[in-house]
């Protein structure tokens, strides 16, 4: 096994583990301890009471961070070929129809990070769905990646939109921000966060919807954050 580097030693010196810390107290400790040769990413896991194999307890959700996530994302835009051209004026890094839905289920190639589709190419998506699900790619319309106006869509998301939902483990991990961001900035991502997390509640819970929720920098320690 090997043993954990003097700055992964020194990092967790500064973590109190049974602690739970306040959101600013968080946000201090992560900028501490993002000492990485690189800017690292702002992550957050939350940990739910969900039963994830229960249809009326999952989670879906999407939020428009103030101060974006730092990330240039690659979308993708499965459109008809009269709104290719401004998908691709939208910012759109892949664009196409049915040649870019048989390109997919040919290669499983998937050179993208969101995928966002008009409403009239959902039915032939139906193909690729398997792939592109598997990948937590499949535009959705609770997402808000489906619809008639792309533009729209493709210049949210690279305003800062984001999407959510929980895995297998009924945890949702999700990045706001970068570690050079602004403190202020940091904590205002996570409040939005939060709130659109806690306005997806799933109908079938009834009693504590969140559980936990972690915060840490790439490659540094989990800091357990107060729920609000």
């Amino acid at each position: 096994m090997k043993k954990p580097s003097k700055r992964t030693k020194s990092n967790l010196a500064l973590v109190d583990r049974t602690k739970t810390y306040d959101i600013t107290e968080a946000v201090d400790l992560l900028k501490k301890t993002a000492n990485t040769k690189f800017v690292g990413s702002v992550e957050v896991h939350v940990n739910t009471n969900i039963d994830p194999k229960k249809t009326d307890q999952l989670i879906r959700g999407s939020v428009s961070l103030s101060h974006g996530t730092g990330k240039k994302l690659r979308v993708a835009a499965f459109v008809p070929e009269s709104k290719e051209e401004d998908a691709k004026a939208a910012g759109a890094t892949i664009v196409g129809g049915e040649d870019l839905i048989k390109k997919i289920k040919e290669t499983e190639a998937t050179d993208f990070d969101v995928a966002v589709a008009d409403t009239s190419l959902m039915p032939k998506l139906a193909s690729i769905a398997k792939v592109l699900g598997t990948r937590g790619l499949m535009p959705n319309p609770k997402t808000g990646t489906v619809g008639d106006n792309i533009s729209a869509m493709i210049k949210e998301i690279a305003g800062g939109k984001i999407n959510f939902k929980n895995d297998d483990t009924a945890n949702v991990h999700v990045i706001i921000g970068k570690t050079d961001f602004d403190a202020d900035k940091i904590i205002e991502n996570f409040k939005q966060f939060l709130k659109a997390l806690q306005s997806a509640k799933p109908t079938g819970i009834k009693g504590t919807f969140l559980s936990t929720i972690t915060m840490n920098s790439t490659m540094g320690p989990g800091i357990r954050v107060k729920i609000q």
